[in-house]
């Protein structure tokens, strides 16, 4: 299988994902392909959390499908982009595949303090937050399982593993080009010994 100039990025929640894709595209002028915003703009139509949702879509497979599926095809049509996606891996194998590992109290300590998660995920403590986001990973691989046959944890369907505790995110950006641009080396000399 031909591999395209697309990195998938995925890992757990409040590992960086977002930030990270942000600054590797202005780095490789990339674009993002990101389904977790799709998945939230869904679940508050639907008037419902993300946890809420992430129950809900266990009895609508459909739905699940729709979102993980969104980023194949637009890898069909595309080249030279981030999938900010947790089956990013899966649905694009072609893509150079990164899984962001974070210590959930750092974690769940980020997630509180995110502006941007308040319309979707409002705790009154990080502890709340701490037990919500646990919940959530749960259903997750619970539900990737089920309906994939895939363990989104499980480090061996990943080309780099990052763990994004203790580094910034300019850090951790920095580790993936690196990685990435040493795959893409390891790529074209193997077509070229074909």
């Amino acid at each position: 299988m031909e591999k395209k100039h697309i990195i998938s990025l995925g890992g757990q929640l409040a590992s960086g994902k977002s930030t990270i894709s942000k600054i590797l595209q202005e780095n490789l002028n990339f674009g993002i392909y990101k389904n977790g915003d799709y998945f939230r703009k869904l679940a508050m139509e639907m008037g419902m959390d993300v946890t809420t949702f992430n129950v809900y879509v266990i009895n609508h497979p459909e739905i699940d499908r729709k979102i993980e599926y969104s980023a194949k095809e637009y890898a069909k049509e595309h080249d030279n982009f981030i999938i900010d996606a947790r089956l990013g891996f899966y649905a694009v194998p072609e893509s150079f595949k990164v899984y962001l590992k974070v210590d959930i109290n750092e974690a769940a300590k980020r997630a509180f303090y995110d502006e941007n998660r308040k319309k979707s995920e409002n705790f009154a403590t990080i502890e709340e937050q701490k037990e919500d986001m646990i919940k959530r990973y749960n259903l997750e691989n619970e539900r990737y399982f089920n309906l994939y046959g895939v363990r989104k944890e499980d480090e061996s369907n990943y080309d780099l593993i990052v763990d994004t505790t203790y580094i910034t995110p300019e850090q951790a950006a920095t580790i993936i080009k690196e990685e990435y641009l040493k795959w893409l080396e390891k790529e074209r000399n193997r077509v070229i010994d074909e």
